[in-house]
C-alpha cells in the first residue's frame, strides 16, 4: 500500500492541496486498476512543451474523442463489433473500446492531435500568463527618493 502522508505539506503551505488530492488519485487504486492498454508515451519535445502517442491502431478518426475537463484530458475510443460474417482463427489485433485520463498541470493546454499510421500524437504546450511570470522588482533608497522630490520641486 502507497500512503503518502501530506502533514508537513500542510503545515508549510498554502493552497496546495489541490496537489495532495492529485497525489491521492494517482496513487489511489482507482488509477492504478488501469489497464495497460493501449500503450501510450509521454515526452518532453521542448522546454514547455509535451507530446503524448497513444498505440491506437485500428481505430480511426470518427471511433476517437478528445476532452480536456477540469485540467484532465480524456481520450475515448469506441470501436463498434464489427465481426458478423467473420471467422477468426486468431484474434490478436486488439481494437477494443478504451479510456484514458491525463492529468494536466495549470496553464498546460492541448495544442493540436494527429493521426498518422496507427498513432494518436497529443501536443500540448504550458502557456504561463504574463501576470505569473516572474518579474525584477526596482529597489529604491534614500537617494532614489531625494531625487524625485527635487525633481517634483523643480517641475
Amino acid at each position: 500500500m502507497r500512503q503518502i502522508d501530506m502533514t508537513p505539506l500542510y503545515r508549510a503551505t498554502v493552497g496546495f492541496d489541490r496537489f495532495a488530492e492529485l497525489v491521492d488519485r494517482v496513487t489511489s487504486a482507482d488509477t492504478a486498476g488501469q489497464s495497460g492498454y493501449p500503450p501510450f508515451n509521454i515526452e518532453k519535445t521542448e522546454e514547455d512543451q509535451y507530446r503524448i502517442s497513444i498505440a491506437a491502431a485500428g481505430f480511426t478518426e470518427s471511433d476517437l474523442n478528445i476532452e480536456v475537463r477540469e485540467n484532465a484530458l480524456h481520450v475515448t475510443a469506441k470501436k463498434p463489433e464489427d465481426t458478423e460474417g467473420k471467422t477468426y482463427l486468431h484474434r490478436g489485433i486488439a481494437a477494443r473500446s478504451f479510456e484514458k485520463r491525463f492529468q494536466l498541470a495549470d496553464h498546460v493546454r492541448v495544442v493540436s492531435a494527429s493521426l498518422v499510421n496507427g498513432m494518436l500524437d497529443i501536443e500540448l504546450k504550458r502557456e504561463v500568463p504574463e501576470a505569473l511570470k516572474p518579474r525584477r522588482i526596482e529597489i529604491s533608497g534614500p537617494n532614489t527618493l531625494d531625487a524625485k522630490a527635487v525633481e517634483a520641486k523643480a517641475a
